[in-house]
């Protein structure tokens, strides 16, 4: 996979040269230091006679989602966006849904990723969303900010051709990684998976870092949603619960928490799926901590009142959803609720009218 893989690069960017043919790279908080001959943490970016070379020219997934799926709750409800992703990771989490891609060169098992490999340029990826009607353009399925140079090259097409563009991403940036972004991404869904230290070491991770890109993404002007995999036993508790809505709010209580279910997967396998009384009290938590947008998601019709958004102000319901499929959408073209005028934080359709209602929709390969 690796002389496969090797060959699908070009010079990065985001990275720094040091001495005796040493470089760091900056796509992500590990800031790995590379000697000459070898690869960082992610394993797909690599030193080359004093060169870090880097992921580019194919996907190894490809699909037309419903933008439900990321999960975005307030970025153009209803559409669909076009996602691609590559291969590696800077995490190594136990219960990935994604593992296949994510572990590529890390894991021997993943081996086989390498037949997902197809060579693809921007301008193809974006004729692609043409054909199927996307609005957005996406990263995901693997870590895209070890990828980030690549996804630039795409996202400049993209917006060229009146596209969003997005991250779904575990928030493991550089502030040198988002302000490359960010002229051309437009939302950032960040996975916060904890608030203990010691869970995110577990992971390969740092707690901090992931905070800081909440923030930093928030301040530079993207849109940010979090999701939160409740895990039995790793996350689940109502203080740990609490204590992310608590900073979640300290950031701003318009950014949207998704908490969602685990179930086994890859190497976790222990611990029970995650039942959906307890994504119930994972978003009553969220509400009682004063954040205006919370939902429970990936078990659709059976987490009571919070797959819909309602206003923060009047409390009325302004889209109903059910899934993937919306029932309702009540905003009016200033992304306003239409009852008492209360402005709703997010990026919303310019007219309502095209919004697609009670239409089943689903993931499609590309």
């Amino acid at each position: 996979m690796a002389s496969v893989l090797d060959e699908l690069t070009m010079e990065g960017v985001l990275y720094k040269k040091l001495t005796n043919d040493l470089v760091q790279c900056m796509a992500c908080a590990h800031r790995c230091k590379i000697h000459a001959g070898s690869r960082g943490v992610c394993q797909v970016r690599f030193n080359q006679k004093g060169e870090l070379r880097v992921p580019s020219g194919y996907v190894a997934a490809l699909q037309a989602d419903p933008i439900e799926k990321k999960p975005f709750s307030h970025v153009l409800p209803g559409s669909t966006a076009l996602t691609f992703g590559m291969l590696g990771c800077d995490f190594h989490c136990g219960y990935c849904q994604n593992w296949l891609t994510s572990q590529a060169l890390r894991d021997p098992a993943s081996d086989a990723a390498a037949n997902l490999v197809r060579r693809i340029t921007p301008q193809e990826l974006v004729q692609v969303a043409r054909h199927v009607h996307a609005d957005v353009i996406v990263s995901s399925y693997n870590e895209p900010l070890i990828t980030t140079e690549w996804a630039v090259a795409i996202f400049k097409e993209a917006k060229s051709a009146g596209l969003l563009c997005a991250y779904v991403s575990n928030g493991n940036a550089t502030p040198e990684a988002l302000e490359f972004l960010s002229p051309y991404l437009s939302a950032y869904k960040v996975d916060l998976k904890s608030m203990q230290a010691k869970n995110y070491r577990s992971l390969g991770g740092v707690l901090n870092n992931v905070l800081d890109t909440i923030c930093q993404a928030h301040e530079l002007g993207l849109w940010v949603e979090v999701v939160t995999l409740v895990v039995p036993g790793f996350n689940d508790s109502t203080e740990e619960l609490f204590e992310i809505a608590r900073f979640l709010g300290s950031v701003s209580l318009d950014i949207p928490w998704h908490v969602t279910a685990f179930h086994k997967d890859y190497k976790m396998v222990l611990p029970g799926n995650t039942p959906p009384e307890t994504l119930v009290r994972a978003a009553e938590v969220g509400k009682e901590a004063g954040l205006r947008y919370v939902y429970a998601g990936n078990l659709p019709g059976r987490v009571e009142e919070y797959e819909n958004t309602n206003c923060p102000r009047c409390a009325r319901l302004l889209v109903r959803r059910r899934g993937y499929m919306l029932g309702e959408y009540r905003l009016n073209d200033q992304g306003s609720c239409p009852a008492c005028g209360a402005k709703i934080a997010g990026i919303w359709p310019e007219n309502p009218k095209n919004v697609r209602i009670n239409t089943e929709r689903y993931p499609v390969q590309v």
